[in-house]
């Protein structure tokens, strides 16, 4: 058997958690991980800035079945619905890891690892300037802070900051927990964030790279299934589920 993949950074959850991608159904969860609505909150100046959690869902039963087509009644639950619905279920996203094709962005203190297939269209990286811009001034600490603020809260990992001195990532300590991510400002809910380590396999057993952070489609429309391309966004796709951020935020920044 091959050598599970972890990528750099992150920690493989208890092997009690895990997600099973049905090749043409849902997402089976084990573990009863926590479920939440995620709120994208803006700053002042709009920008995404931080999470907010909102509703809590069960996630008790052994497994829990949650919707990937994006046209289940009963969201985020499946009710059999991709079984009559026209939608794309094809696992296209190779088994790569999400280092094996980067773009690098190099400060002087620390550096940006960017993986564009996995831009869940978030936005955390477009505030206080840009990633790329602070990290490229990273000797002033109040960029570096701000680069390794939106790096870290990328929730698809698609961008990690890294300590060039040590040459470790920067991620957040995330316990393993799914959330239902929701974008108000552009009017559109967004994938399944999986955080913690949780190991996500297709049917056949067949693992994908464990990461503290990944987002998993929910809308039925990505071209990198099981992984969100952020079509949700262009199609503004919304889960109609009824909740407000009203909950924890996210973890505090990691510097």
């Amino acid at each position: 058997m091959a050598k599970q993949k972890i990528e750099e950074g992150s920690h493989a959850a208890d092997s009690s958690f895990k997600i099973t991608v049905m090749e043409n159904g849902p997402y089976l969860v084990y573990g009863r991980p926590p479920l939440a609505m995620q709120f994208i909150m803006p700053n002042e100046r709009g920008e995404s800035w931080y999470f907010q959690e909102g509703k809590h869902f069960s996630a008790n039963n052994e497994p829990t079945a949650l919707c990937r087509c994006g046209s289940s009644h009963n969201k985020p639950y499946c009710d059999g619905e991709h079984l009559h619905t026209k939608w794309d279920s094809r696992l296209t996203a190779d088994t790569n890891g999400l280092l094996d094709n980067i773009e690098i962005t190099s400060g002087e203190r620390i550096s940006i690892t960017d993986n564009p297939k996995f831009c869940v269209f978030a936005r955390f990286c477009d505030a206080a300037g840009g990633v790329w811009h602070l990290t490229e001034s990273s000797n002033e600490q109040v960029h570096r802070r701000l680069a390794i603020r939106g790096a870290t809260m990328c929730p698809s990992g698609r961008l990690l900051a890294w300590n060039n001195a040590t040459e470790q990532p920067y991620e957040p300590d995330f316990a393993p927990s799914l959330g239902l991510i929701q974008d108000d400002t552009i009017g559109a809910s967004g994938g399944l964030w999986v955080r913690g380590g949780i190991r996500i396999e297709r049917e056949d057993g067949r693992s994908y790279e464990i990461r503290n952070r990944n987002v998993l489609c929910r809308c039925g429309n990505s071209g990198n299934k099981p992984y969100c391309d952020g079509s949700h966004a262009s199609i503004r796709w919304r889960d109609e589920l009824e909740g407000i951020p009203d909950g924890a935020t996210v973890p505090e920044e990691v510097y």
